[in-house]
């Protein structure tokens, strides 16, 4: 086993690009073996997997999924839109098998924090010294009435990507050249703020080409959206007419849905009929994280913002979407950055380093058409009295002002974005 020491740990650290600054000495420390179990295997959770691995080779990291592979949301859009097949958003874990980390296709039932094991729908118990979640989101399926879980197979959600993916996708495919399609996002916080929009417009690419007397009608429950200027500038120039935005004060806000007859009741007693209905629930932590105790009375866990260990029981770590991680976006980059800055922190505690300070960052491309991306993007430091914040004057949206050419390089880079965080997480 190879000794790791600080000075070691903080030149990993920086050849990552983990998105952290150093600012302590440098002391050695012994050899570990500590046990370290991550449960989820999304940009949260492969990636912390991975970088753990990365800065203590003598960890015994075990990574909980019950999918063999995991499709991603981010890109799911450009599925929709007729743009990509879905096995080009799906990623193994192959990589991570060589390493040396040990993979477990099974779901978590049960977390015993007192006695540090989890345990699984097999039966089997897996016991830590640390523990990661990255369970991802939930729905709050009684939020609205007339649905329940099951009410997915026939009106997906697909905010999560794979089987939901392909099922809207068929659908839009088996409807008629004139027909309406109805998304209806929720209000925040939600996972990806800027992908209900995204999706309007690569379904309205796809309806373009395809079946163009359709139209889209976005029933929202807020009363603006992430980069909504830029969105509305794009459906303009390219779907005129095609796609209809309206606002949760304007009749936008869904109380009933009657799914045999694929309806929606808005609560001003607006009633939409439509050929395909993307409704997206309110969400919340995943499953695991409220069965083991872990969310507030909103639904979602509160951590230390700076090491993403849970406030509610020591060593156990929250990452990803279910966590509450200040100003940070829910969002597949954020979970990524998450990842890395939460391996540092298990690291340095296990080793009795004192913790490298974080700093984390968020960007997010959004696809208006094939050729025309626009974007997000800000860095975000940690205070402990204001947790994690934005910098001022970090990052920025893509320019409205912006020709052609920009946008057509911004879809350029959102597509090598892509391509460089899966590669990250999973690669």
């Amino acid at each position: 086993m190879n000794t790791l020491n600080r000075r070691k740990f903080i030149k990993l650290i920086g050849h990552t690009g983990a998105a952290l600054t150093v600012m302590s000495a440098l002391p050695s420390c012994s050899k570990t073996s500590a046990r370290v179990v991550v449960v989820g295997g999304g940009f949260g959770g492969a990636t912390c997997a991975k970088y753990l691995n990365k800065f203590d080779p003598n960890l015994s990291i075990t990574l909980i999924e019950p999918a063999l592979k995991f499709t991603t949301c981010p890109f799911s859009n450009a599925v929709l839109g007729g743009m990509r097949e879905l096995s080009s958003i799906t990623h193994g874990y192959g990589v991570h098998e060589k390493r040396g980390i040990n993979i477990i296709h099974a779901m978590v039932t049960g977390i015993d924090a007192s006695n540090k094991k989890v345990t699984l729908d097999t039966g089997k118990t897996i016991n830590y010294d640390r523990l990661v979640l990255s369970p991802g989101i939930d729905f709050k399926w009684d939020a609205i009435e007339g649905m329940q879980a099951s009410d997915a197979l026939t009106i997906p959600h697909a905010w999560q990507g794979g089987n939901q993916t392909a099922l809207l996708s068929n659908q839009l495919k088996n409807m008629r050249n004139g027909g309406v399609v109805v998304i209806a996002p929720p209000g925040n916080p939600f996972r990806c703020p800027p992908g209900p929009y995204e999706r309007a417009s690569l379904i309205a690419h796809y309806l373009k080409q395809h079946k163009p007397e359709s139209k889209i009608l976005i029933l929202d429950a807020k009363e603006k959206f992430s980069k909504q200027p830029l969105f509305m500038q794009g459906w303009q120039q390219r779907y005129s007419g095609m796609i209809e935005w309206v606002s949760g004060n304007s009749g936008g806000r869904i109380e009933r849905i009657d799914v045999k007859n694929r309806t929606l009741h808005s609560e001003m007693g607006e009633k939409y009929t439509a050929d395909v209905i993307n409704y997206i629930p309110p969400q919340k932590a995943g499953a695991i994280a409220h069965t083991a105790g872990l969310v507030n009375n909103d639904g979602w866990c509160p951590v230390n913002q700076r090491t993403f260990e849970s406030t509610m029981q020591p060593d156990i770590y929250i990452i990803g979407d279910a966590s509450i991680a200040g100003k940070m976006p829910k969002s597949g980059f954020a979970a990524n950055s998450q990842g890395k800055v939460c391996a540092a922190a298990i690291v340095s505690a296990i080793n009795g380093f004192k913790m490298p300070e974080p700093s984390y960052v968020n960007t997010c491309y959004s696809l208006v058409a094939p050729d025309y991306g626009i974007s997000v993007a800000a860095v975000y430091r940690y205070n402990k009295d204001k947790g994690i914040y934005k910098v001022k004057g970090s990052g920025g949206v893509s320019p409205k002002d912006a020709d052609a050419e920009f946008r057509k390089l911004e879809a350029r880079y959102a597509a090598g974005w892509y391509d460089s965080i899966t590669f990250d997480t999973f690669g």
